[in-house]
């Protein structure tokens, strides 16, 4: 853990001058009518041009896309820790753990899909705590076994290991990442306590909500699958939209779980179009991308009420995210052929 005084002023008034420079809604719409080769080319033009150019020799089309956003998004990231000091380093390293998470999820989908190192490593973020020697043996490894193994020591371990048994009885990767998911929430919010104010209590707060629609969306996949599954092993602890025993009783009663979110006064408001649209949906998509907006505008709110605490710096992970995925689901889109409309419907746009 750091020592020192935490310093959210110099940090904040950095991070807004990045989030200044960060793509528009416009620009996205532009990229949608862009190739791959397009798509590099424009970036060269923006702040993502020093990736674009030393990745250039190596790679082209959209792995040169993807290498380039992996790499600017762990740089900027490294950048946030590298400008913290004291309790605020301490609560920004822990947020960003959330790329381990990423990156074990990615790399136990690969070994599932038997896919090779190379198209794994093109879709991992070093933007966590796991250093890149161990990220580099996760990769070669060829078990889910030895991935346990390697992770010995750290918060996925015992999780990981616990859902294994479920995961070679159930023959998919649902145990396994839904107990990432849970280390990590149930992690972030340890030892922090409920504060009622102060900077922490905004922290809390935020991670609230993000647990919140993290419970929200697996609830909405097992009420539109119609599967067996256990709700309450999907629940992750720490929110204030569910607990264990509403979930359960929710899951298998669709209607009623939308009802529920709509009618909680924390988020009611804010996710009202999102739900009127759920309602007529066939598919969870427009409704999950209308969860992670409204947890985009939470987090902004949040930001601009209490600017001198670390929620400006959960917004903008949050927005570089955000703009990393687009771009990516761009390039990809254009790659297999969809329709400027079918990308337009995979991208989060406030």
């Amino acid at each position: 853990m750091s020592s020192g005084a935490s310093n959210p002023e110099y940090v904040n008034a950095r991070v807004r001058s990045r989030q200044a420079a960060m793509l528009a809604d416009e620009d996205y719409r532009k990229l949608i009518r862009m190739g791959p080769s397009e798509i590099a080319r424009f970036m060269e033009e923006t702040e993502y041009e020093r990736e674009i150019n030393e990745l250039g020799t190596r790679f082209s089309g959209v792995d040169l896309i993807e290498y380039a956003l992996n790499r600017n998004l762990a740089k900027h990231f490294d950048d946030l820790l590298d400008w913290a000091e004291g309790r605020l380093y301490d609560l920004i390293a822990r947020y960003l753990r959330k790329f381990d998470v990423w990156n074990v999820k990615t790399i136990i989908r690969g070994i599932y899909t038997d896919s090779d190192s190379e198209a794994i490593r093109t879709d991992l973020i070093r933007a966590g705590e796991l250093d890149d020697r161990t990220i580099d043996r996760l990769v070669e490894v060829d078990s889910i076994e030895d991935v346990i193994e390697i992770l010995g020591g750290t918060i996925f371990e015992a999780p990981l290991a616990d859902a294994y048994e479920e995961f070679e009885a159930v023959g998919t990767l649902v145990p396994l990442e839904n107990a990432l998911d849970r280390a990590f929430y149930e992690n972030l919010l340890e030892d922090l306590g409920r504060p009622q104010e102060g900077p922490e209590a905004t922290y809390v707060e935020f991670l609230q909500t993000e647990i919140d629609f993290r419970n929200a969306r697996n609830a909405l996949r097992l009420a539109r699958s119609g599967s067996d599954l256990d709700p309450a092993a999907y629940y992750i602890d720490g929110g204030v939209l569910f607990d264990e025993s509403e979930l359960n009783r929710l899951v298998g009663h669709y209607d009623e779980l939308v009802d529920h979110i709509a009618e909680n006064k924390r988020y009611g408001d804010r996710l009202s179009e999102a739900l009127e649209r759920l309602r007529d949906a066939d598919s969870l998509i427009q409704f999950e991308h209308a969860l992670d907006a409204a947890l985009l505008e939470y987090a902004d709110t949040l930001s601009s009420i209490y600017p001198t605490t670390i929620t400006p710096v959960l917004s903008y992970i949050l927005a570089k995210e955000r703009e990393v995925e687009n771009i990516r689901a761009i390039a990809r889109g254009r790659e297999v052929g969809l329709s400027e409309s079918e990308i337009e419907e995979e991208l989060v746009i406030l």
